[in-house]
Order: structure tokens, then C-alpha cells, then sequence
């Protein structure tokens, strides 16, 4: 890029002021970015899968912070799949300049684009969404040509090097995941610090014929928990109260 040459950053799809769940121990903002390389069957976000028919000026989000100064803790980047975007780090940096925290959300399918933002110092954790165990069962889920695996496990061992705060998440969907399912993948992060179980949403699920699958019950989400506990430090079932 020519010096003095315009930077284009990444449209934002959408804003929420504040949140009390997707940055945990903080009061955050979320700014969604749209967008994404993976079309996962259960995913509940189509709307931001591409280009949004409207977007928000960063300079109204910025303004809007800017309000918000001294109370607010910092800023949520999802998506969509942020990492997409070359010019992430260029938007992290315009909410550096505000001052502010920021966490990412990704599908960990870019680990340079990570590891570029981990070596600037521009976030400060990272939630990782952990579709499957790292064999066929990831491409059956994701929906894509072709996911990388090996991509996936790099951003793995990424945040588990412990250079900022991270989770991994897994979206529980009946239809994929069971207590092998769990387990298998919980022996890729063992020893990581924090798993998040969420419960899957199927009214609004990419693939119509999972709108009729019924979630699991809480009884059920905790059982596979405690899966999950022989292998992290803390496995959570989004909603409820750590424990």
C-alpha cells in the first residue's frame, strides 16, 4: 500500500450497546462485522453470512462509546467471522484510540490473521468457537468446500500458549454432538481454561431440517459438562451460573 493511501476498514452489520455475557467479567459493546468462510448447519446468524444490505458508520459507533467513556469496558468484535477482513487490525486500532479492551470472536480458520492481532497487542481475549473434533465431523457441521484443519489446530495451540485471555465455545447441537463428541474434543484442549457449552438455537438454524431438531435439556447439557470437566479447567453451559 502507498504511503498516505486510504485504509478501507470493515463495514459493521450491526451494534449492541452493552453486554453483560459475551465478555465475561465485563461490560462490553458488540460490534458486528458480516460476512464468514464457513456456512455451519446450525449456525442462527444467516443474516451477517453476507454483504449486509446496511451498515453503521464507524463514526457512530465511535461517537457512541465516546459517551460511554469510563463506565464501558471495552468492545466485542464478531461476526460474521471478522478474521476475514485483511483490515481487522486497522479496526482494532480505531477503538485502541478510544481507549477500549477488545475480545474477538472467530472461527480460528485464520490463525495468522490471530496471530498478527496477538503480536500488535491489539486484543485482549479471545473466544474461539470449537464446531467438532478436528476429523470429517468438522466439514459435515461447517459446510464448506474445504475447512483446514490444520488451521484449526494452530489457532488452538495459539491461545492455549496463554499470551491473553481466551474460551473455547461449542455450540451443542443433538443432531452432531454427544458425550463422544464432547470427549473427543476436550482431549484437543485439555489443560485450556475455559469451555463454553451453548445450547443450540433451532428456529432460525442455516439448515432448515435442523428448525426441527429439539435442543437438549439443561439435565442433559450438564452431563456433558462434566464431560468436559475431566479435560478443562472450567466447562460452563452458557446462561448458567459458573460454577
Amino acid at each position: 500500500m502507498s504511503q498516505g493511501a486510504q485504509v478501507t476498514l470493515p463495514p459493521i452489520a450491526g451494534y449492541h450497546p452493552t453486554t453483560l455475557i459475551d465478555w465475561p467479567g465485563r461490560l462490553a459493546a458488540v460490534v458486528f462485522l458480516p460476512q464468514c468462510n464457513l456456512r455451519c448447519r446450525f449456525c442462527h446468524a444467516g443474516p451477517l453470512l453476507g454483504s449486509p444490505p446496511e451498515t453503521i458508520p464507524l463514526e457512530a459507533v465511535l461517537g457512541h462509546l465516546a459517551l460511554r467513556e469510563g463506565w464501558l469496558d471495552g468492545v466485542v468484535i464478531c461476526g460474521g467471522e471478522p478474521t476475514t477482513w485483511p483490515t481487522l487490525p486497522d479496526l482494532c486500532r480505531k477503538f485502541r484510540g478510544a481507549g477500549l479492551d477488545i475480545k474477538l470472536d472467530t472461527n480460528g480458520t485464520r490463525p495468522d490473521r490471530i496471530e498478527e492481532l496477538l503480536a500488535a497487542r491489539l486484543i485482549d481475549a479471545v473466544a474461539m468457537d470449537l464446531k467438532a473434533p478436528l476429523d470429517e465431523r468438522y466439514q459435515e457441521i461447517c459446510g464448506a468446500e474445504r475447512v483446514d484443519l490444520d488451521a484449526i489446530g494452530r489457532s488452538i495451540d495459539l491461545l492455549m500458549a496463554g499470551r491473553v485471555a481466551y474460551e473455547f465455545r461449542t455450540t451443542v447441537c443433538p443432531a452432531f454432538h454427544g458425550e463422544a463428541e464432547i470427549r473427543a474434543m476436550g482431549q484437543r484442549i485439555a489443560g485450556a481454561r475455559r469451555w463454553v457449552l451453548q445450547r443450540f438455537e433451532p428456529t432460525y438454524a442455516l439448515d432448515t431440517a435442523l428448525r426441527r431438531v429439539q435442543p437438549y435439556n439443561l439435565p442433559m447439557m450438564e452431563s456433558l459438562a462434566d464431560v468436559g470437566r475431566q479435560y478443562v479447567a472450567r466447562c460452563l453451559i452458557r446462561g448458567q451460573p459458573e460454577r
